[in-house]
């Protein structure tokens, strides 16, 4: 039993890493985009990494980001949220997310989580 759960997730970490398409990208506030890669697969967490462009006339603080596992219904099975920071107006800012590994996940789908805008230039 141990021996083919060590398949399964082997082989779930391949596909992942190999080629599964992003689904459709979740609700992304206007004047954002992002951008990401799936960088890394464990036997327990994917890693997808990438940029949270600010496309806006001020800049965004407490910026977070959810990145989800979905499965091939869209149904949503993992998911993780890190913490971005500031994005500056008419920039962009790198995140990294870690996602737990399911079996039925097929795809992943990031946006953005919560954030607000900044009246003022935010000191570093």
């Amino acid at each position: 039993m141990i021996a083919s759960s060590r398949v399964l997730l082997v082989a779930l970490a391949v596909a992942l890493t190999l080629g599964v398409a992003p689904v459709a990208a979740q609700k992304v506030p206007p004047g954002f985009r992002l951008t990401y890669n799936v960088d890394k697969t464990s036997p327990t967490n994917v890693e997808l990494s990438g940029q949270v462009y600010n496309d806006n006339n001020m800049d965004a603080v407490d910026v977070y980001v959810k990145a989800e596992a979905v499965d091939n219904t869209g149904k949503v099975v993992a998911q993780g949220i890190p913490y971005v920071g500031i994005v500056r107006s008419r920039s962009s800012a790198p995140f990294k997310a870690k996602v737990p590994v399911v079996p039925n996940a097929t795809g992943f789908q990031v946006g953005i989580n919560s954030f607000r805008f900044s009246l003022g230039r935010e000191s570093p």
